[in-house]
């Protein structure tokens, strides 16, 4: 689940495109994450077509989880201490090593799959210090009035990467693993090369002595903001129990039978529902009644998760993914929002750490839930009351936040 949101600006002066450093930042996550998206779809497809074991699918997303949620102390503090930019550059030299890997192993005609666990361990601990890194480097680029409209393009930056990618790496993985792999590589390169020339980023020293204040500061700050919490935890319980994707490859193999790009398809689905909405929320916002708005897209995020899970139609199958990702764009719409809003510069490593094992949670961790329920109870059947629990979710968090539930304006410091 995981991206940046949709936020409106109509300066001319604001564009963040007119600012040299910034382009090259946008391109490298664009290519970052179009690399991350075909390696994931190859992956899943690969370790399924090995063992048929939809348990295996959730360990995919367990080893990629396990690292951001073990350093999760130590990643936002190192973002908020050290250069950014150089440990963006660093992370993805590790990316792109753990896909050489993958490579490797794909040549190497494998029938036991525990070296890409292996494998989405490295690749799990890059991500976990490159992502608060690159979330925290983003306004250091940008004068204060370009910052929104910079948010709007990464947001659609990613939103596009998850469209385009699992169809590309649907697609190559059809044409062989190690080509799939090989493409990821070479985009992963090329970001790396556009952080290169972002060149000297003006970034002030919030060097602090560690200790266990320093290290919580990211967990303190949500905690204290209790309409934060309420919309991060929502967030991370909604989409734990609701989420599907771990169990596509299934659905494409056996349920739908739609093979490998077909399952491309299905995983471009909810984020062309996500791009739908994110346009949407560009140009009209949420003006008031945000709490309200956002319990009522949760809940329908489940109830399309249900409706996917239920479904032996392809293009109801689609059509149900797509509105799974235009109901949780809203999700992330209010919660990153909050975030930038409230967030000083001296803990933002250290809160988006924290936002990202959420989100981490959230998505790797719900692969985890959904692979070991699909295993003991079958896929439709995990898919479905996953979609229920989501919606109670929804239910009980409306009467446990009741901050959150009454919030009317987006900016509670305006």
């Amino acid at each position: 689940m995981a991206g940046l949101i949709v936020m409106n600006t109509t300066s001319v002066s604001a564009n963040a495109l007119h600012h040299r450093p910034f382009v090259f930042y946008w391109l490298a996550l664009w290519a970052a994450n179009f690399g991350v998206q075909i390696i994931s779809i190859s992956v899943g497809w690969q370790v399924y077509d090995i063992t048929r074991n939809p348990l295996h699918l959730g360990f995919v997303g367990l080893a990629q989880f396990l690292p951001p949620l073990l350093l999760v102390l130590v990643t936002g503090l190192v973002a908020d201490t050290f250069n950014r930019r150089l440990i963006m550059g660093l992370c993805m030299v590790l990316e792109a090593v753990c896909a050489l890997a993958l490579i490797v192993f794909t040549w190497s005609s494998p029938t036991v799959v525990w070296p890409v666990f292996g494998i989405l361990l490295l690749f799990g601990m890059a991500r976990a210090f490159l992502n608060p890194a690159s979330d925290a480097l983003a306004p250091n680029l940008l004068p204060q009035e370009a910052i929104a409209h910079g948010i709007s393009l990464n947001s659609m930056s990613w939103q596009i990467a998850s469209i385009v990618g699992p169809v590309a790496g649907g697609l190559l993985y059809g044409i062989s693993g190690s080509v799939a792999y090989g493409v990821a590589m070479a985009l992963i390169l090329l970001a790396l090369t556009f952080v290169v020339l972002i060149g000297r980023v003006p970034q002030a020293n919030h060097a602090e002595q560690t200790s266990l204040e320093t290290l919580f500061a990211g967990f303190a700050f949500i905690r204290r903001e209790k309409i934060v919490l309420g919309a991060v935890s929502l967030d991370l319980f909604a989409v734990l129990l609701g989420g599907a994707v771990a169990l596509l490859p299934v659905y494409a193999r056996d349920i739908l039978e739609v093979g490998p790009w077909g399952l491309g398809l299905l995983r471009a689905a909810p984020g062309v529902g996500a791009v739908i909405m994110a346009l949407y929320l560009a140009k009209f916002g949420i003006k008031d009644r945000a709490g309200i708005i956002l319990f009522i897209f949760v809940a329908a995020f489940g109830f399309f998760t249900m409706v996917f899970g239920l479904s032996t139609w392809v293009p109801l199958s689609i059509a149900a993914l797509a509105l799974m990702g235009a109901s949780d764009m809203i999700s992330v719409y209010v919660r990153e929002t909050l975030l930038q809003l409230w967030t000083p510069d001296e803990v933002r490593g250290r809160v988006n750490a924290v936002n990202r094992v959420f989100i981490g949670a959230s998505n790797e961790l719900g692969e985890f839930r959904a692979g070991v329920v699909a295993a003991w109870i079958g896929a439709v059947a995990a898919v479905a009351l996953g979609g229920a629990g989501t919606m109670a979710v929804a239910y009980f968090w409306s009467r446990w936040f009741p901050e959150l539930r009454t919030a009317r304006k987006l900016d509670a410091r305006g």
